[in-house]
């Protein structure tokens, strides 16, 4: 991880989280951060790990996920440029919940406990940010949870794809990068489950998939 270029205020301005930050405190902020890359594969955080810094994603894609002591997986989520974590661990002081790894090669910039908490003491805006990214997780969980006990497997990967996606040229759009296993490991299915859910989803008219992305068509929440 040598080698990375120091961080520029122009690049904690385009942050959505810090964003907010005057130009002294991002100045101050610039000083005391550091910048990390990871290579494809790499551990970021470990389950159990203690907590120090808040990480915000630069470039690149990880995904969080939990696991048992056979190795199986279930993904929390897969994050993308400009998209934080690590956050909860620095408000309750406790131990990392779940484990962190990069999906592609990817930069990182950290900061630390006491920095951290500094900004969220002095600046109010970024404050309310960090507080509607914890509630957002939170009703993704819920409807995790609710999707588990509710919905099939056929209605897990509809929600899936629907939440995932962009409006893109006037079309809903998954531009993601989400393999069958990944999409199995979110939502608590076999791979083999979701590959014959997303055959049908397509030979069905409900979904075209693409080369880098799936177009998902009006018609996804009324299958036969």
């Amino acid at each position: 991880m040598s080698g990375v270029p120091p961080v520029s205020t122009a690049l904690l301005r385009n942050v959505p989280l810090l964003s907010l930050l005057s130009e002294s405190e991002l100045a101050l902020l610039a000083r005391v951060v550091s910048r990390k890359s990871y290579v494809r594969g790499a551990r970021i955080l470990g389950a159990g790990d203690p907590t120090d810094s808040l990480y915000v994603l630069i470039s690149g894609r990880i995904k969080v996920f939990m696991s048992d002591l056979d190795g199986k997986e279930v993904i929390l989520s897969i994050l993308g440029p400009n998209e934080f974590f690590g956050e909860m661990g620095l408000i309750d002081n406790s131990p990392r919940s779940a484990n962190v790894v990069a999906i592609e090669p990817c930069e990182l910039i950290c900061i630390s406990k006491p920095d951290f908490k500094r900004c969220l003491a002095d600046n109010f805006d970024m404050a309310m940010t960090v507080m509607r990214g914890l509630v957002k997780r939170l009703r993704e969980a819920d409807k995790q949870i609710g999707s588990l006990a509710l919905m099939d497997v056929f209605g897990r990967v509809a929600r899936l794809l629907l939440e995932t996606a962009e409006i893109v040229g006037g079309e809903k759009v998954v531009t993601k990068k989400l393999s069958k296993q990944d999409i199995a490991r979110m939502i608590g299915a076999s791979r083999e489950m979701v590959s014959r859910v997303m055959k049908h989803l397509q030979e069905a008219g409900y979904i075209e998939v693409r080369a880098d992305s799936i177009v998902i068509r009006d018609n996804i929440l009324l299958p036969d």
